[in-house]
Formats: C-alpha cells, structure tokens, sequence
C-alpha cells in the first residue's frame, strides 16, 4: 500500500476500499505530530500502522518506543512510563529514565491503552498537554517530545461512558483516530496476503501454490485471529505440504477450524453447552462462537435483539427471557 506521496506505506497489504480510506486518512497526519488513536481487533496489523506513522513522520531517524500498558506491574507503572530517581521508593537503587524520556524526539506507541489504571490517566493527560514530566521522587520537570500513537482493542467511547476511562484523555489522544477493519471485512484482500507470507517464507522451503480449492477455503474463513492468524495458517499449511512433489497446498493442508453456530435461544437461556456443528445452510440468526470472548457473544445478543424489536427495549427484554433493568444495563455496557 502507498501513501499519497507514493512512498510505501510500512509493510501494510491491501486494496479494500476501507483500508484504503484509513491509509489516506494515515497519509495526510503522518507528517505531523498530532496524536494518534488506533484501533482494531488484534492482528489487524496497529502496530505495522504505528510504525508506518513514525517513518513517515517528522522525526523518522528519532527512537521508536512501544509499550504494552496492559503488562505493566501495577505497583510499576507510573515508574515505567515517567521514571524515578534512585531512592524514592523501595528497590529504586538507581534514577532511571522512563519510556517517554526514551522516546523523546521519536514516537511513544501506547498499546493497549485502555487498560492503563484509572489514577495513572491525569498524570499522563497532563504530560501530553504540557510536554512536562516529573520522575518519581525528583524536584524538577524535564522537558519530553515525543509523538503519541495509542492503541486499542476496545470500545474506548463505551469506557468513557462506563467511567473507567477519563473522557479528557480519550479526546486528547484521539486527535486523528484510524480504525483497521478485520480481514472478515476485507477478503478480497486474503489472496493477495496469503501469497505474501508465501514467498516470506519460500527461500526457507521452497516455491509453493495455493490450489483453487485451498483459496476459497481462506477467503471464507472467518478469522477472530486476522491478518496474524492468516500469516500463521500459512507457514503452516506450507510447511505441512512439503511433501508434494507440485508444490501445491490443497484446503485439507491449511486445517481451517469448522465455526460451530451458537442460537440466540441458548444464550438467552444460559445453556453451557455449545450445540453441535450444524451443516449449512447456518440460520442468518446464528452467531459464531470460534475465537470470541463471551463479551463480545453477549454483546451481539443482546444487539440483535434490539434490532428485531425495533430499539424497543421493553420487547428486546422480553424476547431474550431476562428482567427489563437487566437488558438496559447491558445496552449501556456495550453502548447499543
């Protein structure tokens, strides 16, 4: 993919018409350093994007420093981000430099933001305003430049309005904000991908093919793991396929899962079980289980329930055998 200036934008594949559109949208803010808010569902590729943003950004030869908010020690977190001097706590034998010293004149990546503890958020607003921090234990500021790119899995608008992420901070590191749609939502892009991690891998063992069969299966597949999943599935079914003297790899060798349907009325009655594997055709109210959180199974439950009931909660309850104050509190946890 190309950005607009027609240098190549990262190692980013694809010609779908959304991913184009955030690419362009990625093009136009990457010479600047307004902040920058990523989101998609793991393996979509944010940290390709983030990178993508730093070497087409002002300060290219600058560091490139990525870290995962949600592996942070909670007792360490605010040493990891803003440093300390030696002595201003237990085990501080030395001062240290925190990851936005480190990233100064470069980009800070912020993965994961969403799971940055509540009472951090201020101290980190207040750097972003003011370009200032303050080690743990030190008497003075020290002046940090580094451009921000968070990212994130979640619904950051529906943390605000739950509370658990301080609307402040989601507006000022949402200064751009660039959504990667899953593969589900591009398959015209699967065959083009699929023959990148091909020849990624042929100087390990050799040239292969994906036969018609095995290109189908890929593009009909659904995918919870995306673009990482895609690259995974392929190395494997490559590696698997060795032994044909063609060089071809068939739909048996890739081992796609087979997505086992899940009814509304088994969520609606709390069953624990998952049916059993339909043959298609799938009922259109079927809802795949494979590689999903319960979250996000509920989630669309309790969404479509709206939907076939009009946006009447009352019926949408009642539909879904649950007490009315039950389904209003899930619309306002999933914000429906």
């Amino acid at each position: 993919m190309h950005d607009q200036s027609g240098k190549a934008f990262g190692a980013i594949i694809g010609d779908d018409p959304v991913l184009r559109e955030t690419l362009a949208r990625a093009a136009l803010v990457a010479p600047t350093t307004t902040p920058v808010l990523v989101t998609g569902e793991s393996g979509t590729g944010k940290e390709l994007l983030a990178r993508a943003l730093h070497e087409l950004g002002p300060n290219p030869n600058g560091p490139f420093v990525a870290v995962n908010c949600g592996a942070l020690p909670r007792e360490l977190a605010e040493s990891e981000l803003f440093g300390h001097e030696r002595g201003s706590f237990t085990g501080a034998a030395a001062r240290r430099a925190g990851w936005f010293e480190e990233a100064s004149g470069g980009t800070l990546v912020l993965d994961e933001i969403g799971e940055l503890p509540l009472d951090l958020q201020p101290k980190l607003l207040r750097v972003l305003e003011s370009g200032r921090l303050r080690r743990i234990g030190g008497s003075g500021e020290i002046v940090v430049r580094a451009r921000i790119v968070a990212m994130t899995l979640r619904n950051l608008e529906g943390e605000v309005l739950r509370r658990t992420f301080r609307a402040d901070l989601y507006y000022r590191l949402a200064g751009i904000c660039l959504r990667l749609p899953p593969l589900r939502e591009r398959r015209g892009d699967i065959p083009r991908l699929a023959g990148h991690f091909l020849d990624e891998i042929s100087d390990e063992i050799g040239w292969r093919a994906l036969d018609a069969a095995a290109i189908a299966a890929l593009v009909a597949a659904e995918w919870p793991g995306n673009v990482r999943e895609l690259r995974n599935v392929i190395r494997r079914s490559a590696i698997l396929s060795r032994g044909r003297p063609d060089g071809r790899i068939t739909a048996d060798e890739l081992e796609l899962p087979v997505a086992a349907p899940f009814r509304l009325a088994d969520a609606a009655s709390g069953t624990a079980e998952a049916p059993p594997v339909l043959s298609p055709p799938i009922p259109e109210d079927a809802i795949r289980l494979d590689g999903r959180t319960f979250d996000e199974i509920e989630r669309e439950v309790f969404s479509w329930a709206l939907r076939r009931n009009a946006g009447s909660r009352r019926r949408a309850a009642r539909a879904l055998a649950v007490a009315r104050s039950t389904f209003c509190d899930k619309v306002r946890r999933y914000s429906l």
